[in-house]
Order: C-alpha cells, then sequence, then structure tokens
C-alpha cells in the first residue's frame, strides 16, 4: 500500500513539472520568435499593446518562478522604450478613454518594485488619472471606450480594474477598491443568464446599438474568450481586495457558480468552443484562448483556496486537451499553439453583430498573445 502511495505521488509531482517545463519552454519559444516584446502577438510597431501587456505579465511570472533574469530583462527592455522619464507612454491617448491600454500598467508593479525607477511609477499614476474621469455606465462601470458609449464588456474589466485594485493597495489608496467591487457585482449582474449560468460577452445600457437586446441590453452570445477575460478578472482581483472586505464573499461566490457552470461546456477533450454554448454550430471550433484562460482561472482559483481541489481536475484537463489538440512542436524545439482567435468584438465599421456566425468566422491565428499568455501562467499554477 505504501508502495502505491509513493507512486502516486511521484506521478502527481511529475504533472507538476512538466507542467512548468512546458510553461517555461513555451515562454522560451515566445522569446525567440519574438526577439522584442512589442513583437508579442505579432506586433508590427512598438506600441503599449494590451495583448503584449499580457504576453509580457506571463514572462514576469516565469522569471519570478525560475529567478532567471533573461525573462525580467525582456519585460524591462519593452517598458524602457516605451516610457520616458517624465512617466510619458509612446503614442498612449488618454482622450480616447480606451480601456485596452490600461491592462500593459500590470506589469509596471514588478518592475518599480525591483528597479525603482521613478517613471514607472509616473506612468501608473498616468493611467489612473484616466480611470478617474473615465466615463462610466449610470451604475459606475468604465464604459470599454469613448467610441463605445454606455458599454460594458467583460474584456474591458479584466484590461483595468485588477490594475486599480493593485495601485490602491500598492499606494495605499483604499477608496478605490470599494469602486472596483461594485464595478465587478454591476457587471455580474448586468450580463448574467439565469438560464445557462454563463456571461453575455457585452451590456449597453442605452439599448441603442443594434446587437443589443432591446429589453435587458445584452448582446446575443456567449463568447468564449469574453468570459475567459471575466474568469481571470475574478480570480486576479482577489489578490488585492482585503480578506475583511464585505463583499469579497460575494466575488467568490461568483467564481464557484461560474466553476460549476462551465465544465457542462467542456468538450470530452478538455477544451471549450470558440461559442461555448454552440457546439454543433457549423464551423465553430476548440479555442485555444478561451481554453486556456479557464485552464489559468481553475488552477490559480484552487491554488489561491477560493475554490476546492476536486477543480483542479478541470484545469488538468484543459491542459492535456491543449497539449494534445492545439500544441505542435517544431523542428526547432519551439512550441506553437494553434486555433487562437485573433480578435473579437461587437459594433464598429465593419459592423460586428455578435452573431454566432460572426465570432466562428473571425479570424484564427497561431501563438496570439491572448492565448499564449494565460497558457504560460496556467501551467505555473498547475506546478504549484
Amino acid at each position: 500500500m505504501k508502495k502505491v502511495f509513493l507512486i502516486f505521488i511521484c506521478l502527481f509531482s511529475l504533472k507538476e513539472v512538466f507542467s512548468q517545463k512546458t510553461g517555461t519552454l513555451f515562454a522560451d519559444s515566445e522569446i525567440k520568435r519574438f526577439p522584442q516584446a512589442w513583437q508579442l502577438d505579432h506586433g508590427k510597431r512598438l506600441y503599449f499593446g494590451y495583448a503584449q501587456g499580457l504576453g509580457c505579465l506571463a514572462i514576469l511570472k516565469v522569471w519570478k518562478a525560475t529567478k532567471d533574469p533573461k525573462y525580467f530583462k525582456y519585460v524591462e527592455q519593452w517598458a524602457d522604450s516605451l516610457i520616458n522619464d517624465q512617466g510619458q507612454i509612446h503614442q498612449y491617448k488618454i482622450e480616447t478613454y480606451n480601456l485596452d491600454y490600461i491592462n500593459p500598467g500590470k506589469i509596471l508593479f514588478e518592475l518599480y518594485k525591483e528597479t525603482g525607477k521613478k517613471k514607472y511609477k509616473l506612468a501608473m499614476d498616468l493611467l489612473v488619472s484616466q480611470l478617474k474621469r473615465h466615463p462610466r455606465t449610470l451604475e459606475g462601470v468604465f464604459w470599454h471606450k469613448l467610441a463605445y458609449p454606455h458599454q460594458i464588456w467583460l474584456d474591458g474589466i479584466y484590461m483595468a480594474d485588477p490594475f486599480l485594485a493593485e495601485y490602491a493597495v500598492t499606494f495605499d489608496q483604499p477608496d478605490l477598491i470599494d469602486d472596483v467591487v461594485n464595478q465587478f457585482l454591476v457587471t455580474a449582474k448586468r450580463t448574467y443568464d439565469f438560464k445557462t449560468g454563463l456571461y453575455y460577452h457585452a451590456y449597453d445600457e442605452s439599448r441603442k446599438q443594434m446587437w443589443a437586446d432591446k429589453t435587458t441590453g445584452h448582446s446575443p452570445n456567449f463568447w468564449g474568450r469574453s468570459i475567459g477575460w471575466w474568469f481571470m478578472a475574478l480570480t486576479d482581483v482577489l489578490d488585492f481586495v482585503p480578506k475583511n472586505h464585505p463583499q469579497r464573499r460575494d466575488l467568490i461566490q461568483i467564481i464557484k457558480e461560474l466553476a460549476d457552470t462551465l465544465p457542462k461546456y467542456q468538450d470530452a477533450n478538455g477544451l471549450w468552443f470558440q461559442v461555448l454554448d454552440k457546439p454543433n454550430y457549423k464551423g465553430n471550433y476548440h479555442e485555444a484562448s478561451v481554453s486556456a484562460m479557464f485552464m489559468y482561472s481553475y488552477a490559480k482559483a484552487v491554488k489561491m483556496g477560493y475554490l476546492d481541489k476536486k477543480y483542479l481536475e478541470i484545469s488538468e484537463r484543459a491542459y492535456s486537451g491543449i497539449m494534445k489538440n492545439l500544441i505542435r512542436k517544431n523542428a526547432d524545439g519551439t512550441l506553437t499553439l494553434t486555433k487562437c482567435c485573433a480578435v473579437a468584438g461587437l459594433g464598429g465599421s465593419p459592423y460586428r453583430d455578435g452573431s454566432v456566425n460572426y465570432y466562428v468566422n473571425e479570424r484564427v491565428k497561431d501563438n496570439d498573445a491572448k492565448a499564449t499568455g494565460p497558457f504560460i501562467m496556467g501551467c505555473l499554477y498547475l506546478n504549484r
């Protein structure tokens, strides 16, 4: 009996070791194919992009796990090329009130802590100055962009609110925490679907958008990655919501309910579809970013104690599904993550109507940082 138990422990430990090795190898693969961090997500120019920010956040997590300075230097070089000594950010335009600009700011906390460079603090202050003036719905939630008035997108909650919560804790502005928590709770109320237990991609307070239901304001479908953004935002923001906050339990309850819902839509191979509840729709496919985001969120929620350990199996199934079905090993030893939705949104020009047909026909590519970043971080959390 003792021998069997030891074999089980060894196998479990090996799985954890392999997941960290996979995450580190994938980080190395990203650096090899994108020698400069601005090239992440197939970037063509120096830009303070949310996808590059997510990719760099994952690289910083690898640095913390391995202590190898090359990962830190990769991210620091990008930040230094973007931010001048006055804290001004290359091509950042506050007047657009775009939440996507906020997400790269998440890497600045670690850079400021390690280097003490004042310009990183100044850049964070600049981003917070945007959020303090950012237009909001009547219930106090940030508009996704000035160009998308009265709209809450699940994407935007991930981009801005965990950053604002970390700023509140780091620089002792606790009043900002109540603001952040309110935005999560309002977003949950306005995007939740009682029938499926899922969350709609967006909500239009004005009901003026063609994609918006005139009664509820909901967008019409459950885009996988948008719920991935939402799940990651929930697990990340709790790092900064004090344990004695009166509504912390409400956020954890949202995580628990979502964790119970998502396995209903997980395919037998461990993956999720581009549109979660339409597996038989022609052209729908197992999409990498939603599968990686859910893998990360389950693993982190278990490790942080928000979910029971039994939920780790869901993350492990996702990891196995990604490795078997979406990862390709290249001749040079690098890894490629396939079937990543390049981008999806609502409104704009040409107009994006939020239909299933729209989502399943958006461009697909390999090694999109919106998939590779969560995959790397998920591997690390499976290892802890």
